[in-house]
Order: C-alpha cells, then sequence, then structure tokens
C-alpha cells in the first residue's frame, strides 16, 4: 500500500526533542519520561527529492549522525564467481559464464535456480549437501521455506536430465543430496 504526501502540508510543531532519529553510532535518545517505543518507517523517494529538505517542509527534525567505518558491520564474505567452464565428466557439462547446461551436448531449459542448483551440485562432486545448506547457499539467507523446496527442484532438474543421468544426483536419505558424476 503507497500512500502519497500532499503537496502542501500544514507545519506541525515537533515538539519537544527529535522527532526523527537516523541511527547513526551513537547511542538511541531515550525521552525523559521512559522508553523509546521507537517505530521505523522505510520511505521510497524520487532519486532528485532531499529527503532532509522534505522532512523539514512537514515539520520534522531530523537528527543525523555520522557513522564511524570502524563500527559499520562488514558483510559475509562471498567467494568470487568462478567464470571458467566446469567439466564434470563427459556427459554433464556446465558453463558458468554463459549460464548453460549440456547433458551428451543438449542444452538443458532450466530455470535460474534450477542452474544454480545443478552448478553447485556438479562443483562438488561426492559431497553430501543437506537441504537446509542447500536452502541457504542456493535460494539465499532470507529464503522463507522447507526442505520439500529443495525436493521439488531436485525432482524437476532429474526430470530435465533425463533417464540416463537422473541417478547422477543421489538422495542422501534424512540429510540431503549429492552429485555423483560417475554412477551408471
Amino acid at each position: 500500500m503507497t500512500t502519497a504526501l500532499p503537496a502542501t502540508a500544514p507545519r506541525r510543531d515537533p515538539g519537544p526533542g527529535p522527532r526523527l532519529q537516523l541511527v547513526g553510532d551513537g547511542p538511541p535518545v531515550v525521552p525523559v519520561g521512559g522508553t523509546s517505543g521507537r517505530v521505523g518507517y522505510l520511505v521510497f523517494l524520487p532519486a532528485n527529492v532531499d529527503p532532509v529538505a522534505l522532512m523539514e517542509a512537514h515539520g520534522v527534525t531530523p537528527e543525523i549522525h555520522t557513522l564511524d567505518p570502524r563500527t559499520v558491520p562488514t558483510p559475509w564474505p562471498e567467494q568470487a564467481p568462478s567464470l571458467e567452464t566446469v567439466h564434470s565428466d563427459d556427459a554433464i557439462r556446465v558453463d558458468r559464464a554463459r549460464r548453460l547446461a549440456e547433458v551428451d551436448g543438449r542444452e538443458l531449459d532450466l530455470t535460474y535456480l534450477e542452474f544454480d542448483l545443478l552448478d553447485h551440485l556438479v562443483s562438488h562432486p561426492y559431497t553430501v549437501h543437506s537441504r537446509d545448506a542447500l536452502i541457504s547457499g542456493i535460494w539465499g539467507y532470507g529464503h522463507i521455506g522447507d526442505g520439500r523446496t529443495v525436493d521439488v527442484h531436485v525432482a524437476r532438474l532429474r526430470r530435465k536430465l533425463g533417464p540416463a543421468h537422473r541417478n547422477r544426483i543421489s538422495t542422501v536419505r534424512r540429510v540431503g543430496y549429492k552429485y555423483v558424476p560417475d554412477r551408471p
């Protein structure tokens, strides 16, 4: 749901203390009477709008703190994507640079997640991957789902690999899946 701000809003008295605090490296400001009772809002603005000017125009007094670079959390270390072509064996070939998967020279029509799942399994042969590890690694940490999501994608991937190669993705009961390149 989106609500547009009125073109001209009456100026409101911001009252005692800051009404909006952009959080930085300082401690939270707690009113004299008790707890802060903060509520956060996500506001989308056009690229050419100055948020401070907009807040001041609507009677909101922003309190801005600069961040100390030493206190900014570092993101999770990510492995640099390898763009080399991965050859698992003579039958299945995954080309990361072109996002292309082939079985016996036949190009597979894979969805984005199916390709990532096949690429991950082929890149780590004989390694058992739990469903939770696949969910967080392929779908991402914030994905809401369960192991059944992985099961459905593996079933679709096996179907697309065909009867001659579907058994290369092996089920490890009550754990997850592994890729076995030389499985008959």
